[in-house]
């Protein structure tokens, strides 16, 4: 079926409510806009779906948000009364339909005879990893689009440990889904009706206290807030989101007292009218943060994104200025801490594991090593390390002690799944307060972490290749690097390749090849003689190859050159690939 006839099947639809047929009759001699809103299903992948708010099948509204809660019921009908009892949680963030969609999940679930537990009002990502968890149920679902811009939402999907669905539970959900042709015709119970049976219930501070108290297990120093609950200067930004309430509730339940929120980024705002993009790792998100720590000489300025589950933090380096810390750096950081700290107290397990991804800085897995830790690379997205922590749960063969991701994403209390700026505030204040004890800030700690370990360095460059020819430039691209590898970058040899299509390493001066134990991925990772890195990457929600870089030396200047060196020479071949191609 064509575009225009999906469009004639919603225009004559008798189910249709009332604002999406006045959004119809909007766009009725809006073409182009038309075949847009229908001339493709809403994708639902392994992250779930993301996409604009509006009409039609390829954007985010109650029937595609039905039509994906009509799959999950399906999944979890197929694994017996016992998951259908247990049951699912919902929670949402701050952004336009929210609430509603989050309704709308929670009444196709209960009206297939699905428990649902639905939070009274916008929560964090990582509340729900834990409220999955904490109410033993089978499933959980978050409404939310992360950074994404306002006119976006989305819809993800947890397992029962709550951590998002790996890839084998996920294509099986997306099959299930699929099954669904027609979004209009699924039909809901009314929520008091499901209310009034015990299938809707609705949660609230029960679930809240239990998060909270979680949070202070992953403290190590307790004791500091009292000693500088009041002298220790924070400067926070929840950027219009959902990490409000929870982090101002932890912080003060611990002792820190000088917390300054922003009050104009406080509110829970879907448009974020404050900033352009409501991102902690873009720069201008900190605009109205660093103007305040200006004005308190704070210590910390720290802010996370929409749903809570992305932490960005700015200190003051040698000139007094505020800079913001990359997420390979915060990590860094925050597990250096971790780790001196726990081995201090002598709380490090002989068998525990740092997890991060495959493009995440190699200063971590140093790190790790100096303790005596395990580390192990994931592929790209928090649900890998969320597998891994629930495969180590249940083998023995290692105790987990922190994850991370470049994309600032943490955890490091495991009552939790996937990534939690909640939990990586609390300790990035503590480490705060430690060093300011000793005299120090905390760029003055990243220094002294980089003295030890080397000068580590990372960056990404990205191509945004539109439409059915963008996306077979960029397979294309990855066919001819992997068929044709360099041989070296920037002077310098490419010694090891590793292929995530193949599951296969490849050590270039010893012809030796040996497998790699991940799920396969169009994904390449180049290493050179020195030491340094780059990963070619297709993005799995955009239609982008992104381009990782990582360099090490022996003092800032030189790690700078040395990357700026591979990025040139890199980008340059990848544009005349691409050149040859488009010529083709």
């Amino acid at each position: 079926m064509g575009w225009r006839e999906t469009y004639a099947t919603w225009q004559e639809s008798q189910r249709l409510d009332a604002e999406m047929r006045g959004i119809l009759e909007d766009l009725k001699d809006d073409e182009k806009q038309l075949e847009d809103c229908f001339y493709k299903n809403l994708e639902f992948g392994t992250g779930g779906m993301r996409g604009e708010i509006g009409v039609g099948t390829n954007r985010m509204n109650t029937y595609t948000v039905r039509k994906a809660s009509a799959g999950f019921a399906q999944y979890i009908k197929a694994n017996g009364e016992e998951a259908m009892n247990r049951g699912v949680v919902i929670a949402y963030d701050s952004r336009h339909k929210s609430p509603e969609f989050a309704m709308e999940a929670a009444k196709t679930l209960a009206t297939n005879g699905i428990k649902t537990y639905v939070f009274s009002e916008l929560r964090p990502t990582p509340e729900l990893s834990f409220a999955v968890r904490h109410l033993n149920a089978f499933g959980g679902i978050v409404i939310t689009a992360s950074h994404n811009p306002p006119e976006y939402n989305g819809y993800k999907v947890y397992g029962p440990d709550g951590a998002q669905l790996p890839p084998h539970e996920a294509d099986e959900l997306i099959q299930y889904v699929y099954e669904f042709k027609d979004e209009l015709g699924i039909e809901v119970e009314d929520e008091s009706s499901l209310k009034q049976r015990g299938l809707v219930t609705i949660i609230d501070r029960e679930v809240d206290e239990a998060y909270q108290a979680e949070l202070k297990t992953i403290l190590l120093h307790p004791e500091l807030a009292q000693e500088l609950g009041d002298e220790l200067k924070i400067v926070f930004t929840p950027l219009h989101g959902t990490a409000n309430k929870p982090v101002t509730e932890a912080l003060q339940a611990i002792g820190y007292q000088n917390v300054t929120v922003i009050a104009e980024q406080a509110v829970p705002d879907p448009n974020f009218s404050t900033v352009k993009s409501p991102n902690p790792e873009d720069p201008a998100a900190f605009q109205y943060a660093i103007a305040e720590g200006k004005r308190t000489n704070a210590d910390i300025l720290i802010a996370t994104d929409p749903d809570a589950d992305r932490l960005g933090i700015a200190v003051k380096n040698e000139q007094d200025e505020y800079v913001l810390l990359t997420g390979n750096q915060t990590g860094a950081l925050l597990l250096h801490y971790l780790l001196k700290e726990k081995k201090e107290k002598q709380l490090l397990p002989s068998n525990g594991v740092v997890l991060k991804t495959i493009v995440t800085s190699e200063l971590g897995g140093k790190i790790a090593e100096s303790f005596g830790l395990e580390v192990v690379d994931t592929l790209t997205g928090f649900k890998f390390i969320g597998e891994k922590i629930k495969q180590y749960e249940q083998t023995g063969e290692y105790t987990f002690q922190f994850g991370y991701e470049e994309s600032y994403g943490y955890l490091i209390g495991d009552f939790a799944r996937d990534k939690d700026a909640v939990q990586a505030v609390l300790l990035a204040v503590e480490a705060c307060g430690y060093y300011k004890k000793q005299g120090h800030t905390l760029y003055e700690a990243l220094q002294q972490i980089f003295k030890e370990y080397g000068y580590y360095q990372e960056g990404l460059e990205s191509l945004t290749l539109k439409g059915k020819e963008g996306a077979e430039h960029i397979n294309q691209l990855l066919t001819s690097f992997r068929a044709n590898p360099p041989q070296q970058i920037a002077g310098k040899k490419v010694v090891t390749l590793e292929d995530y299509s193949t599951g296969e390493r490849h050590h270039i001066l010893d012809d030796l090849n040996e497998p790699i134990t991940l799920p396969k991925s169009n994904v390449l990772k180049f290493y050179l003689e020195d030491g340094s890195w780059f990963c070619l990457r297709p993005s799995g929600t955009e239609p982008k190859v992104k381009f990782y870089f990582g360099v090490v030396g022996t003092t800032e200047s030189e790690s700078s050159e040395s990357l700026q060196q591979i990025k040139a020479d890199l980008m340059n071949r990848v544009h005349e690939s691409l050149n040859q191609l488009q010529k083709a």
